[in-house]
């Protein structure tokens, strides 16, 4: 059996005295100091560096904002408050996180396509932005605001004409339950401001996860061109044009880091050349995976070393209930292997037969890595799985047949 190619490891990693480093502490030390495996680890200077790469690539004026469903541990968030300009968040659980971690309300949007009566009350008594995703949902919270005796944030989220080719999941383009189709939005948003409302712009998102920066310089032209039609419409400049995100991280073989400035340099380009209706409107960028992804490793023990058939299975103490997306079950249609290694041999030659690495789930679908070129594994080791700081351990299934969360640290 040959062994299967896995996605790149992301700059920044280095060993000493054979052992991973994260953020200048063995993983050894880390899992001792943690009391043991399973473990996510969060580099926050790789983080910064990531926020601060994205502000020199972008224009100068435009803000960064950051989606807390890639990733919400409450550390993370609230060292993030000095570092970018908003917060977006996509249930009342998320809003509260923001509020908590310190970001003033102004500063926060609140989207998604189901929002109760309670959560539009907490959000419109919080003072937040509303990103509206119906017609209904409007007068919903219109009427909410009435009672309150408060004057709402309303923007408007459009689904848009156009889709974001090549990303992993496609938000516009097509029939969709997010959003108001790009038809109405222009009505929508002068029914708000005709009520009375605080209307603050236009929420246009196409698409997420994509790698290719030319299909992300045409979507963000096409969004410009969107939102300049529909506030001519409207016959009112947006206060804010969140432009969506879509940028993607390299998880798999083949993968390579998005060009980010060539995108910088054609946003700000398409920038200097907008219509007069937008002229006075502030802009934003709505990233999570791409601030957080490359900067996030999951830890997991080697507990048993067996072979069947020929082929040898390293068995861990995590598995998908930890790190769903590395098992191939979420947002991906072929399972193909997230980089790994064996963090206390890290950069040690690979044994000549491969090695797969399998959770200790009892489910098939707990595959972490397939058949991989690892050093011999043995009871004891530390697996380290990359690219886990985004939609790891909030996004998996913790509860699954009982075992316990995995727990989280930030350097």
């Amino acid at each position: 059996m040959s062994a299967k190619p896995m996605g790149p490891i992301p700059p920044g990693f280095a060993a000493q005295d054979g052992q991973l480093i994260i953020g200048g502490r063995t993983a050894g030390e880390l899992s001792a100091s943690a009391s043991d495996t399973p473990l996510f680890v969060y580099d926050g200077a790789m983080v910064w560096k990531r926020i601060a790469a994205l502000r020199a690539a972008m224009p100068a004026a435009l803000s960064i904002h950051y989606a807390i469903k890639a990733n919400p541990f409450a550390p993370l968030l609230a060292a993030m408050v000095g570092q970018i300009d908003g917060f977006d968040s996509a249930s009342a659980g998320e809003l509260e996180m923001a509020l908590a971690a310190g970001m003033v309300s102004d500063r926060i949007s609140f989207a998604g396509p189901g929002k109760r009566d309670g959560e539009l009350e907490t959000a419109l008594a919080a003072g937040v932005t509303i990103n509206l995703e119906s017609e209904s949902e409007a007068a919903r919270a219109i009427a909410i605001a009435d009672r309150l005796g408060t004057r709402p944030r309303l923007a408007v989220r459009v689904n848009p004409d156009f889709e974001l080719k090549g990303s992993g999941m496609r938000m516009g383009g097509g029939a969709k339950p997010f959003g108001v189709d790009a038809d109405r939005a222009a009505a929508l948003a002068r029914r708000v401001i005709d009520a009375g409302a605080d209307w603050r712009g236009w929420h246009i998102f196409a698409g997420s996860q994509a790698l290719d920066a030319d299909a992300i310089i045409a979507a963000q032209a096409q969004t410009l061109a969107l939102a300049t039609r529909l506030s001519d419409d409207v016959a009112v400049s947006p206060p804010l044009v969140n432009l969506g995100g879509g940028f993607g991280v390299p998880y798999f073989p083949g993968e390579a880091e998005l060009d980010i400035e060539r995108i910088g340099a054609a946003l700000g380009e398409a920038l200097d050349m907008r219509e007069p209706v937008l002229r006075n409107s502030a802009f934003a960028l709505e990233l999570g995976r791409w601030v957080v992804a490359e900067a996030g490793v999951y830890l997991t023990r080697v507990v048993d070393v067996k072979w069947s058939q020929g082929e040898r299975f390293a068995i861990v103490d995590g598995g998908l209930h930890h790190q769903l997306a590395a098992s191939g079950n979420f947002g991906t249609v072929i399972r193909r292997n997230y980089p790994l290694a064996i963090a206390n041999r890290f950069g040690a030659p690979a044994d000549e037969v491969p090695t797969t690495v399998v959770g200790c789930l009892c489910t098939p679908l707990d595959l972490l890595g397939a058949a991989l070129a690892l050093p011999a594994p043995e009871v004891g080791d530390l697996v380290a799985i990359f690219m886990a700081g985004a939609y790891g351990a909030s996004a998996s299934p913790s509860a699954f047949l009982g075992h316990e969360p995995a727990q989280e640290l930030l350097l």
